[in-house]
């Protein structure tokens, strides 16, 4: 090869590898930002996060603006060693993209501020630290609507990013009747749910309702299975009708599994076993398996989502424990359609390696260990598809048509003189109470 085709092709190389070092960079920043505003634990040993209003654990992180209301946000970190950690937040539009407004333009006071609170755990078998913040509080209030992120990082670093989480605050500006039913659909009518609503816009002025209002609505406010940029049906006079049987129609899914690991002195319903083993406890429930082809039975649930509660203790977040759960399903083939997870808000609603089920070929069954805080936990099995970002939810659990679920109705403005979406209304709608 002579010397000129030779340095051609090593500039071509060159070049080749440049784009290539380009494209993984970028890649990377936008998976990156992807898990920022899908909310998402960025840092091991970070456990248990949660985020409700105060005084209602089991509540949806909503606020209501000008309101005397608040959301707390709690986590623990694995460990002796206390971490310096501060808080700020993020403005999003409606699907969860920054507004790019800076930080005056949706909030007063200080853009950075320090997590203060902070208690170690006491009598347990693995030591953490329990973090503890509220908020709005005296350094931060909201001056808009729409959709926020938390974001925790750590030594005044903000690229150093610990955890995030979504939130939203509501103006409630117009009125919504909402009604979750049996669909109208003859080929989901047995398994699936139908949500319709509409919305009375009051005095609030909207030039182009087709154009500038979005509705969006959550199953129990899980966000990957949320029906996004609803158009209303009808609109009559002020009234905006979302009807739509093809669009608002969900798979009704199943009641949730549970197990109660509150004690550890005793085995509540569904523990096989509670072993101390190299100075932890660990923890076997029965296997289980799918109830896809099983009929419907009612349970009440808490749609997906786990209290911390301990009883040999007097306070829950730093008494709790934590323990190492065996999970089993039993199925004498793995589903051809992907892997199978452990799924709720036990694993963030995420599917990764950390609930990624391994199958055991000797026992013909599933497997996996997960270490969890004391308390009532929610869950259910779900298939990830190849090649897919959202589980299917009824391959191993079924769906029939009666199961309780909430479901939480987000109706955002765009106006044309502002530069982000306005969240005007929320209502929630539960299938047991129409």
């Amino acid at each position: 090869m002579n010397r000129k085709l030779l340095n051609t092709c090593r500039n071509n190389y060159t070049v080749l590898l440049s784009f290539v070092i380009v494209f993984c960079y970028h890649g990377k920043a936008s998976c990156q930002d992807s898990l920022i505003y899908s909310g998402h634990v960025f840092k091991d040993g970070i456990k248990t996060v949660l985020l409700h209003k105060r005084g209602w654990d089991l509540s949806y992180p909503i606020l209501n603006l000008n309101s005397n209301e608040k959301l707390v946000l709690i986590f623990d970190e694995l460990g002796s060693r206390t971490r310096n950690y501060q808080y700020t937040f993020e403005h999003c539009d409606a699907g969860w993209n920054s507004s790019n407004l800076s930080p005056p333009e949706y909030m007063d006071g200080f853009p950075e501020n320090q997590i203060e609170k902070y208690n170690y755990s006491f009598n347990t078998t693995i030591d953490y630290i329990n973090y503890r913040m509220e908020f709005p509080n005296e350094n931060i209030q909201f001056r808009i609507s729409g959709n926020y992120i938390i974001k925790v990082y750590e030594d005044y670093d903000p690229e150093k990013i610990v955890l995030t989480k979504r939130f939203t605050v509501s103006e409630n500006l117009v009125n919504i009747t909402a009604r979750a039913k049996r669909p109208s659909i003859t080929a989901i009518y047995n398994k699936g749910q139908e949500v319709t609503f509409s919305i009375d816009l009051n005095s609030y002025h909207v030039r182009d309702p087709y154009q500038q209002i979005k509705a969006v609505v959550c199953q129990n406010n899980k966000w990957d299975y949320a029906r996004t940029d609803l158009r209303p049906s009808m609109f009559n006079s002020n009234m905006l009708i979302f009807s739509d049987p093809t669009t608002n129609v969900f798979p009704a899914g199943n009641e949730y599994r549970y197990f109660d690991i509150k004690s550890i002195r005793y085995k509540s319903e569904y523990i096989k076993h509670i072993d101390f083993i190299d100075d932890h406890y660990n923890i076997g429930l029965y296997p289980e398996k799918s109830r896809a082809l099983k009929n419907y039975f009612y349970i009440q649930d808490l749609n997906g989502k786990y209290y911390i509660d301990v009883q040999e203790g007097q306070n829950r977040h730093t008494d709790a424990d934590y323990l190492h759960l065996f999970f089993t399903l039993q199925m004498d083939y793995p589903p051809a359609k992907g892997g199978v997870f452990i799924y709720g808000e036990l694993t963030n609603w995420k599917c990764n390696n950390l609930n990624r089920m391994v199958y055991n070929n000797n026992s013909k069954a599933y497997e996996l260990s997960l270490l969890l805080k004391q308390g009532f936990y929610n869950y259910e099995y779900v298939c990830l598809p190849k090649g897919k970002t959202i589980p299917d939810n009824t391959l191993i659990e079924g769906s029939h048509y009666e199961t309780e679920n909430d479901y939480v109705i987000y109706i955002y403005y765009k106006d044309l003189m502002l530069r982000y979406d306005k969240l005007i209304g929320v209502e929630i709608v539960n299938t047991l109470h129409e």
